[in-house]
């Protein structure tokens, strides 16, 4: 099993848990994170072009635009996806990205937050309806990320497992 990491728009800090997750065996990135502008045509081609290296089934790890990356990849392409972890989406303007919300051809985890800046709880609601997604609320920590004190993260490694 391999594991490949889908970043957000920004490049996450050090401690961010998703640089704890590509320190372990078997998680690479896909792409490495580049840093705004977030570009969903080239962020898309990085996955796809990470899925093809390699036959093995992956399961992706996604986090804010990452999982709007998985989204619009699971619409244009297909591969050996065992599932994917979908950590706080945000909601985009469709003028700016028309994102998919066809159910995506995997099983796949959305985590949502109450208190997420980028998204609120109707709208994860919606998207994980959407994409067919299993909800996981995981309460009030913002965006999920190293500002919001997620360094470790035992409840994500917990939930990767279950795919």
């Amino acid at each position: 099993m391999r594991y490949l990491l889908v970043p957000g728009r920004g490049v996450p800090l050090p401690g961010h848990w998703m640089r704890r997750f590509a320190e372990r065996a078997g998680f690479s990135w896909a792409p490495e994170p580049p840093g705004p502008p977030y570009l969903p045509d080239e962020r898309v081609a990085a996955l796809a072009a990470a899925v093809r290296a390699d036959d093995t089934p992956a399961v992706l790890v996604a986090h804010s635009a990452g999982c709007l990356t998985v989204a619009l990849w699971a619409a244009r392409h297909t591969g050996p996806i065992r599932g994917a972890l979908l950590v706080t989406p945000p909601e985009v303007p469709p003028d700016r990205i028309v994102v998919p919300r066809a159910p995506l051809p995997f099983p796949s985890i959305l985590v949502a937050s109450r208190n997420d800046p980028y998204t609120t709880m109707p709208g994860f609601r919606a998207l994980a309806a959407d994409w067919g997604a299993e909800l996981v609320d995981a309460g009030d920590v913002g965006h999920l990320d190293s500002a919001t004190g997620f360094g470790p993260w035992p409840e994500g490694e917990r939930l990767v497992a279950r795919l």
